[in-house]
């Protein structure tokens, strides 16, 4: 790889131009502490110069200079231990949950014991959990009790297994990662294709080699004797060289985290710079603007971030995502640079811990994202017919798509497993003016926002959907037609996963209509959904015990019969009225719940002229304020956008009460508080908040006032 370090002597003039190459031994941390010290000597304009871009070269070709979209890594390899000479007389762990560990497990300790009678075997009933590796700075009890367990017991070396998903692997690496810190030799099993995430998984978990015995082929879809036929035969071998060969030199030269970071540069024709962003990792494959410096710039005008201002550290890769990490992805996905407030929070989201991040699994969870507030009604963002495809609500999504690669570190078919691929991320816009038409509060005042607040809400989906159209005009019967197909989109096919999952519902503005007659509210639409939304237990189970995703049920140590008894006992099962698609004579059966109060969105959004409602089954949400700059007003003035007053809308609480107050925004200062005020949403002065909404205003000692909303519990 080749970078440039471009220096200069006078704004946008280019003094020189150096071409380096860098070893691929270098450690992504090496390569983040460079960063790090150029971003503290160096101002951006020193560091970015366009010797060029978009100017013909020799040949007459256009060449552009262009910047990288990645930042550096913030986690500190380890030195690795040594493997050990054999394996007789240690004490080794087998660990583990997942796909027929039940099996491949007990016969892993008796091949040890088999080959090294000296040697103590613990198996996966004596030790907790690892599961997967915290991020930096986060502390999980279940990782720190399998460590300490670790020492407790002088362990000397860790089997752990079975990977054969893309949310378990990493579960059960995060064991090998555990041993390997504290400087104990391990092995992962896998199945095939799960192995480059393990390895991927450690590396970004500052494990530079992990060893890896794959099992041939899918664990559930082999009898027991074929599990044991090729535990024998294929994995024991590898597990023992695994633990006692040496490592060697070259198995570290593809752990370098070569995907660059914010100082590289690249000169070239736009094919050439195309290759080389594929070659890099940088580009899902489709076309993409150029980020030279000059464009890239264009996006730091439109936020008060300091350019080099870590925005979030993302997961998986931990990278250091700086205000022009985001901008250089912005560009490329073909972004205004008026997106940049957006875009910044829509990152802070992928970072928030209310966001789920099983995005790497094999069924496919897919991120997209909504807006709320007058900025997007502004910038023309569509909340109407086919609004995930209008030009800019698709220019977010595709930086959604980039942003999973550059900024948090996803790769399909390294750590992104999904089993026949995945949706392109998307983003919709909730239509305010139709909730408002209705009579039910926006996503983002249910969260405790005010009408005029800008936020971007990110979540994931497992489906797009059954896009469903109501031929009744009874609310109660429509009500009954969402809890039916609520119940028939949980988490995982038929809903063999876990039994309560997060939704959103969206509907169009006449649906909504037809459910207010019944539901004036969404939290009374929400109540008769979560008594409505119930399963027939044995459907529950059926699908539970036959397609459960974590392995087979059907050799295991209950029937069928039996576990349908344990789905009755475990998840509320109870005698309920039968419901009304069921065709059957019986006026009650046994009904497991499926869905819970508080873990639903409802959105009124997509076209007005048609009654449809639909979904979407995925992860938690996550709501982020959009901070605009000081100056948006006169930047959008300059770029012939109407002021974004012109978009407010009045609340159904008594206006914008935060508008009464001086907000300073994002609040930089060390000074003391001197004075703390809390007001409702009339805005009545209270000495102390009660429960629900309230603006708690502060003001500083430097003159300076603050007023935030906050919801009290």
């Amino acid at each position: 790889m080749k970078r440039a370090i471009i220096t200069a002597s006078g704004i946008f003039v280019l003094s020189i131009c150096i071409v380096i190459a860098h070893a691929q031994t270098t450690s992504a941390n090496q390569k983040g502490n460079e960063y790090k010290q150029l971003v503290a000597n160096q101002s951006l304009d020193d560091r970015f110069q366009c010797d060029g871009s978009c100017s013909p070269n020799e040949s007459g070709a256009v060449t552009y200079n262009v910047v990288s979209p990645v930042g550096g890594s913030t986690v500190e390899p380890i030195t690795m231990a040594p493997r050990l000479e054999t394996l007789e007389g240690k004490t080794i762990a087998i660990v583990g949950e997942d796909f027929m560990y039940n099996i491949t497990h007990p016969e892993l300790g008796r091949l040890i014991k088999e080959h090294y009678p000296k040697a103590k075997v613990i198996m996966y009933d004596e030790l907790p959990i690892a599961g997967p590796y915290p991020a930096p700075g986060i502390i999980r009890h279940s990782t720190e009790q399998f460590r300490q367990r670790l020492i407790d017991l002088n362990v000397d070396a860790v089997i752990a297994g079975n990977g054969g998903c893309g949310i378990c692997t990493p579960k059960e690496t995060g064991s090998c990662i555990v041993a390997e810190k504290l400087g104990i030799p391990s092995v992962i099993v896998t199945a095939p294709g799960f192995d480059e995430e393990a390895r991927y998984t450690a590396r970004n978990n500052g494990v530079p080699v992990l060893r890896v015995a794959i099992y041939p082929g899918a664990f559930a879809s082999h009898t027991e004797e074929q599990l044991i036929k090729n535990t024998r035969e294929v994995t024991w071998p590898q597990i023992v060289e695994a633990l006692t060969t040496p490592i060697r030199q070259e198995e570290y030269s593809n752990t370098t985290e070569t995907k660059g970071i914010a100082d590289d540069v690249f000169s070239g024709t736009l094919d050439q710079v195309y290759d080389y962003f594929t070659d890099m990792g940088w580009s899902d494959g489709s076309p993409f603007c150029p980020p030279t410096y000059e464009k890239v710039s264009e996006y730091l005008k439109y936020t008060d971030y300091p350019w080099n201002e870590t925005i979030a550290v993302l997961p998986q890769a931990f990278r250091a995502t700086t205000t022009w990490h985001v901008a250089v992805n912005a560009c490329m996905a073909g972004c205004k640079p008026e997106y940049m407030p957006i875009l910044i929070a829509i990152t802070k989201a992928l970072g928030s811990g209310d966001f789920r991040r099983t995005l790497g699994s094999t069924h496919a969870w897919v991120p997209y994202a909504w807006l709320n507030g007058p900025v997007a009604r502004q910038l023309g963002m569509s909340s109407g017919q086919g609004e995930i495809n209008s030009q800019a609500n698709m220019a977010l999504s595709r930086f959604l798509t980039l942003a999973l690669m550059n900024l948090a570190g996803y790769y399909v078919g390294q750590n992104r497993m999904g089993t026949f691929g995945y949706l392109q991320p998307w983003c919709l816009v909730e239509d305010e003016e139709a909730c408002q038409r209705v009579g039910w509060q926006t996503w983002h005042e249910q969260e405790g926002y005010n009408i005029n607040d800008n936020t971007v809400t990110l979540t994931s989906a497992l489906m797009w959907g059954n896009n469903m159209a109501p031929s009744t005009i009874d609310p109660e019967r429509v009500m009954q037609l969402m809890a039916w197909d609520i119940s028939d989109r949980c988490q995982f096919a038929l809903g063999s996963g876990k039994q309560f999952t997060n939704r959103v519902v969206m509907m169009t503005e006449p649906v909504a209509n037809l459910l207010k007659d019944g539901y004036p509210t969404i939290e009374q639409l929400e109540n008769a959904l979560v008594n409505n939304s119930r399963r027939p237990a044995y459907e529950r189970a059926f699908a539970n015990y036959y397609a459960n995703a974590g392995g087979r049920k059907d050799d295991g140590e209950h029937s069928f019969q039996q576990y349908l008894r344990y789905i009755i006992s475990t998840e509320s099962g109870d005698e309920t009225p039968t419901p009304v698609w069921y065709d059957t004579k019986s006026e009650t059966m046994t009904t497991v719940p499926t869905m819970q109060k508080g873990t639903t969105a409802f959105l009124i959004t997509g076209d007005s002229s048609r009654n449809k409602v639909q979904t979407m089954p995925g992860g938690g949400f996550s709501t982020i304020s959009i901070d605009l700059p000081a100056n948006w007003d006169s930047l959008m003035s300059a770029k012939g956008y109407p002021a974004l007053k012109d978009f407010y809308l009045t609340s159904s609480s008594g206006g914008d009460i935060t508008s009464t107050f001086e907000s300073i925004g994002k609040d930089n200062s060390t000074d003391n508080l001197l004075q703390k005020d809390y007001y409702d949403l009339q805005g009545i002065h209270k000495l102390q908040p009660g429960q629900g909404v309230y603006i708690r205003r502060e003001v500083y000692n430097n003159g300076q006032s603050k007023s935030r909303k906050q919801v009290y519990k």
